[in-house]
């Protein structure tokens, strides 16, 4: 550090001297222009489109088979079974007889058959676009944000 004759006796041997330095500070400011405005419609199209669609369905055939046999005395009655796609339902009767017994007089064989059917239904879609224009900053109009929306 260099230091001038007018100061130099200002300083004592082994003293410390504090010298003012400039310090900058930066300031930064944002303001808002309108460049120009935009205008946005939308408008909505309808298309008529074929849909195509296949359909499950289920179907039933109850075929009754006649059966004819007792049910032995103390023996617990026929239950509601499957075997394969078929579904048996017993029918009981009670008989008058010398004794009372149980007799299955007929089944129902249900068997289901999955069906399919294609199908085409007319259906509405709509579809909506957006047109945007650009629309010229006028002369005399303030730098202040537009809140008013066009719809």
């Amino acid at each position: 550090m260099v230091i001038d004759e007018k100061h130099r006796s200002d300083i004592d041997e082994g003293q410390t001297t504090i010298l003012p330095i400039l310090v900058e500070e930066l300031r930064v400011d944002k303001k808002e222009v309108v460049t120009g405005r935009v205008r946005v419609r939308v408008s909505t199209e309808t298309v008529e489109q074929l849909v195509a669609q296949d359909l499950k369905g289920e179907e039933v055939d109850v075929e009754r088979i006649p059966v004819g046999i007792y049910v032995e005395r103390g023996a617990a009655p026929p239950q509601l079974r499957t075997e394969g796609d078929v579904t048996i339902v017993p029918i009981l009767e009670e008989v008058l007889v010398v004794e009372k017994r149980l007799l299955v007089r007929e089944e129902l064989h249900i068997r289901r058959r999955i069906t399919m059917e294609h199908t085409e239904t007319q259906v509405t879609l709509r579809k909506q676009k957006a047109e945007i224009d650009r629309v010229p900053d006028e002369p005399g109009i303030s730098s202040a944000p537009n809140t008013d929306r066009e719809e």
